[in-house]
């Protein structure tokens, strides 16, 4: 009995043991895994910052952090004093200055599409005269040219002979009346002498209207009686006053209604159509004041005014087509004339602006190189946000701060090295860079294209994968629409300054054909990379 009492006895005692067991297991579980995330979080908060500024080859949370970031992480390439006198680098600070506010866009002077007239004669027939010279300015309703027209000729006698007889059953009717009063003839004649008199009056009415159309005047019509001759010649008249832009008609020229024979255009007020950039969409608006100015009239400056925004965007270019309407009294603007359009819009009170030449794109992405003030030789490739381009200096939104050393000649240098070297890691589908000895930056493969009126020079350029390409291009002349470079796949787009060689630098990593525009897409030319 003392037995089975004795077991009956340990078995609550040990389940009650196993229940405190488990319960402190779980309260400990819970304090540190509790206490492992308090511990965690100021960790990634520090990854984050210190990926900001990581070299490649960091751990794989600060690399983590720079792709949450959007921004790739700085990288540093540091040279000799030798290498940095042999590359030839020169550093400029970052600058700050105030906004001006503007906006300029390319543009190309136009018509008025509503004050231009295309000139076609009414009657067909064969020019005698022409009036009217190219260029010659003209008043509204000058004669510009005489045409001889059987068709009006005809019209016209036509015409003479209807009322010729509508004046007879006019007599006739008269008659039939007073025959009627006195009982000499009865009323079924004279209601046959009115419908016979009333479509005899039809017809006048109708011949007249056909010659009104021909152009003949109405007091020509009156004065047109039985026994004269039709007149076979008619004039052809100016609508508008304005200058004659278009001549296609030449003496003994057979001609009918649907012919061309002049174009006149009132130029006292011209467009000015122009690219809009998708980014500047929200700082134009129609309404707006522009200021219009060309480099053939260094010292003028017309003001317009946007009375057009394109709901389209064209998507080869990324652009709407803007229209500002200006003022043209003296004639100054001409057709077909390159002309700048300056926009006011709101711009900040101070930017922050770098050299041009200072900037790299890497892949679709845009770089600086930082000087360390404290170290010489120490270099940062820094990624940049870039916002408009003003002159030989572009506004920077974000990557750098006024004041920081940036290298504006030779960054081309530092990059080469940088890929050398391999510090920045590129993705795993792109075949490796060639080996290059060390101690010796990749050579670049360097060609100039020359930007005329032809076009690209030459419009095809052949490069091999795997090293750096330095594309140089110089605009030679003005009499052409390539005032900007676009190479859409690398998402470069610059301005071409008359006589200032532009270079644009890429690494190509896989065999392709880039396709390379001007600013309005209408000269093309091709970068085949083998």
């Amino acid at each position: 009995m003392s037995r089975e009492s004795r077991v009956s006895l340990r078995w609550p005692v040990f389940g009650l043991l196993v229940l405190v067991l488990v319960g402190s297991g779980a309260g400990v579980s819970y304090l540190l895994m509790r206490s492992s995330r308090r511990d965690a979080a100021p960790a990634t908060q520090q990854d984050k910052a210190a990926a900001a500024v990581a070299p490649a080859g960091t751990p794989a949370t600060a690399a983590t952090a720079a792709s949450v970031q959007g921004r790739l992480p700085d990288i540093v390439v540091t040279l000799s004093q030798e290498a940095v006198k042999r590359a030839g680098l020169v550093v400029a600070p970052v600058e700050s200055a105030s906004g001006t506010g503007s906006l300029r866009l390319p543009g190309i002077v136009q018509p008025n599409a509503y004050r231009q007239v295309t000139i076609t004669p009414l009657v067909s027939g064969r020019v005698t005269r022409v009036l009217a010279e190219l260029g010659q300015q003209v008043r509204q309703g000058q004669t510009l040219a005489q045409i001889f027209s059987p068709e009006l000729a005809e019209a016209q006698t036509r015409y003479i002979a209807a009322r010729a007889t509508l004046e007879a059953h006019d007599k006739e009717l008269a008659r039939t009346q007073k025959l009627v009063e006195i009982g000499a003839a009865s009323r079924q004649e004279l209601e046959r002498i009115h419908a016979e008199h009333a479509a005899q009056k039809t017809e006048v009415d109708s011949l007249r209207s056909r010659l009104q159309l021909l152009g003949v005047a109405a007091a020509s019509l009156d004065a047109l009686a039985a026994g004269k001759e039709g007149e076979a010649v008619t004039n052809v008249p100016a609508p508008i006053a304005g200058v004659v832009t278009e001549r296609l008609a030449n003496t003994g020229l057979n001609v009918d209604p649907a012919a061309k024979l002049f174009t006149v255009t009132d130029l006292s007020a011209v467009w000015i159509v122009a690219d809009l950039y998708e980014k500047d969409f929200s700082h134009v608006r129609v309404g707006d004041v522009a200021t219009i100015t060309s480099a053939a009239y260094p010292a003028l400056a017309l003001k317009g005014v946007v009375n057009y925004i394109d709901p389209q965007v064209t998507t080869e270019t990324r652009t709407a087509k803007t229209r500002v309407e200006v003022p043209n009294p003296r004639g100054e603007l001409r057709l077909g004339m390159y002309a700048d359009v300056i926009l006011q819009t709101a711009a900040p009170a101070a930017r922050t602006l770098l050299p041009r030449t200072a900037v790299q794109t890497v892949s679709d992405r845009s770089v600086v190189y930082v000087a360390d003030a404290k170290t010489p030789g120490r270099f940062m490739e820094r990624e940049v946000r870039l916002g408009e381009v003003v002159g030989d200096r572009v506004e920077v939104l974000g990557g750098v701060a006024a004041g920081d050393l940036v290298v504006k000649e030779g960054s081309f240098f530092l990059r080469a090295e940088r890929e050398r070297l391999g510090l920045r890691q590129q993705g795993a589908a792109s075949p490796p860079a060639p080996a290059v000895p060390a101690g010796s930056a990749a050579p670049a493969q360097s060609t100039k294209v020359t930007v005329g009126e032809q076009g690209f020079q030459p419009a095809q350029v052949s490069v091999k994968r795997g090293g750096p390409v330095s594309l140089t291009f110089l605009r030679t002349t003005d009499n052409t629409c390539a005032k900007e470079i676009v190479v859409p796949s690398l998402k470069v787009r610059r301005p071409l300054p008359l006589n200032e060689p532009v270079v644009v630098e890429f690494t190509p990593r896989e065999a392709a054909t880039l396709e390379f525009t001007c600013g309005m897409a209408m000269l093309r030319g091709t970068i085949v990379v083998q």
